[in-house]
C-alpha cells in the first residue's frame, strides 16, 4: 500500500522472492508499476486479495486509520501486516482485535501512533507482533545506502544526466527512466529541429505535442518528455539552460503555450511510445515543406533499436537517425539526385551517416533528409542549393 520510492523497492525484493505483487497507490503512474512488473489495483481489491500487506504511505487525513475494523473484516483470514510507514495509518486497537480474532496472523511494526509506545501496550506485548523502535533508516546499511545514493546523484548531475530523485522535479524512478531514455533524447531533438525550422521574425508561442502509444492514457507520465521538448525549443534561441527542474517555469516565463495530446493505438504496450510529434503553430517556416496540411511546422520521430529517428517532416515521410546534423532538401523526384548531392558532400569531405527520401508520388515533389557528421561549409550548401532540381533546402544542427 503506497508505491513511492520505498514501496517500489519492497516490490522489487518481493518479486525476487517469487511473490505475485499488487499495489495500491492513487498517485502512482501505471508505467512505473509496469516497469517493476507490478499491477496497480484499487484499495478494496488490494486488501481483499493480499496475503501480506506492507504499508508505505504518508500520514494524511485520507490515510489516518486506513486499516480499521471495517477494512480488517475485508481481509483474508491469516493475513500478515507490515507497517514501516507511519503509526497513525493503523487503528491500533482494531489491529489488536484482528490479531485476537485470527484475521491477522502476524504483524511487524516499526512505527506507532505514540512513540515510544506505552509499556503496557497490548499491541507491543501481543505474542504475534514483532516490533522495532522506528529505526528503519537508522541501520548501518541504510546510512551507507543513503551516502552512496547522494554521491551517485551528484556525479550524475555533474555529468548532465537526468536526476531520478530531484525533490523539485517530476520523480522518475530508475526503471522508468531507463525505459524512457531514448524517447527523452528523441523529445529534445524534435524540439530542437522544430524551432530551427521557424522563419526569422516569427515568435514561437503555441506548441502542440502528440504522443502515440498502445498504453492507456494514465500509463504514461509525460512530464519528463515535455521538459525535454521545452529544452530543445528554448535553448537554440536563448542563453537559458533548461533542465527538468526549471522547464515548466521557463516555458511560462517565455510565454510558450505547450499542449499535449495522446493517441491510443492498437497493439502491444511493450514500448512506451510509438511516435512523438511536435507542432509549432502560427509561424512562418524556413523550409516550406515542413508545414503540414493542417498549417503547422510538424516534425515526428520514433525510436528504432534504441536510436531516435526523424520519420516525418511536414507531410513527407522520411527516416533518418537523429545523430550529428541534418540537411533537408525539397526537390523534383528524378533519377540521380541522391548521387549528385552525395557527390558534392563527398568532395567537401562531409561524411553522410544516413539518407532518406520521402515523396508524394513518382516524379513529383520529394523531400530528402541527409544525416551528416560534420557541418558543411557555406560553399558546400550553396552548391547543393544551386542544383536545378532542388527547390529549397535547410541545414539543421542537432
Amino acid at each position: 500500500m503506497g508505491f513511492g520510492k520505498v514501496g517500489s523497492e519492497v516490490a522489487r525484493r518481493a518479486k525476487g522472492l517469487g511473490m505475485h505483487v499488487i499495489a495500491h497507490d492513487p498517485y502512482a503512474p501505471a508505467d512505473r508499476a509496469r516497469a517493476v512488473g507490478v499491477e496497480l489495483v484499487g484499495f478494496d481489491e488490494a486488501i481483499a486479495t493480499a496475503d501480506f500487506i506492507s504499508l508505505h504511505m504518508p500520514l494524511t487525513p485520507a490515510t489516518a486509520k486506513v486499516l480499521n475494523d471495517e477494512t480488517f473484516a475485508k481481509m483474508k483470514k491469516g493475513v500478515r501486516i507490515v507497517n514501516v510507514a507511519r503509526g497513525g495509518v493503523i487503528d491500533e486497537e482494531a489491529l489488536v482485535r484482528a490479531l485476537d480474532a485470527g484475521t491477522v496472523a502476524q504483524a511487524a511494526l516499526d512505527v506507532f501512533t505514540e512513540e515510544p509506545p506505552a509499556k503496557d501496550s497490548k499491541l507491543v506485548q501481543h505474542e504475534r507482533v514483532t516490533v522495532t523502535p522506528h529505526l528503519g533508516a537508522s541501520t548501518m546499511e541504510a546510512q551507507e545506502g543513503v551516502a552512496i545514493e547522494i554521491a551517485e546523484a551528484v556525479i550524475g548531475a555533474l555529468k548532465g544526466e537526468l536526476a531520478a530523485t530531484a525533490v523539485n522535479a517530476p520523480m522518475v524512478p530508475a526503471e522508468v527512466l531507463t525505459e524512457l531514455k531514448p524517447f527523452v533524447v528523441l523529445a529534445e531533438k524534435l524540439g530542437r529541429l522544430a524551432v530551427q525550422l521557424v522563419g526569422g521574425g516569427s515568435g514561437v508561442k503555441t506548441i502542440k505535442v502528440t504522443y502515440a502509444s498502445s498504453r492507456a492514457p494514465d500509463d504514461l507520465d509525460t512530464r519528463l518528455l515535455r521538459a525535454m521538448i521545452t529544452k530543445g525549443i528554448v535553448e537554440p534561441i536563448s542563453d537559458v539552460f533548461v533542465n527538468l527542474v526549471n522547464a515548466d517555469f521557463t516555458a511560462k516565463q517565455r510565454g510558450l503555450r505547450i499542449t499535449e495530446e495522446r493517441v491510443i493505438l492498437d497493439g502491444s504496450p511493450e514500448s512506451p511510445l510509438e511516435y512523438v510529434q511536435v507542432q509549432i503553430a502560427n509561424v512562418e517556416s524556413r523550409f516550406a515543406s515542413a508545414i503540414s496540411d493542417s498549417g503547422e511546422i510538424t516534425v515526428e520521430g520514433r525510436v528504432k533499436d534504441g536510436i531516435p529517428h526523424l520519420t516525418k517532416v511536414g507531410s513527407f515521410e522520411v527516416d533518418v537517425s537523429l545523430e550529428g546534423s541534418i540537411i533537408l532538401c525539397r526537390q523534383v523526384d528524378q533519377p540521380g539526385m541522391i548521387g549528385t548531392v552525395g557527390s558534392i558532400l563527398g568532395e567537401e569531405n562531409v561524411n553522410v551517416s544516413f539518407m532518406s527520401v520521402g515523396r508524394i508520388a513518382p516524379r513529383k515533389q520529394a523531400v530528402m533528409a541527409i544525416g551528416v557528421d560534420d557541418q558543411p561549409s557555406k560553399e558546400t550548401l550553396k552548391r547543393i542549393g544551386d542544383i536545378s532540381a532542388i527547390e529549397e533546402f535547410v541545414f539543421l544542427k542537432l
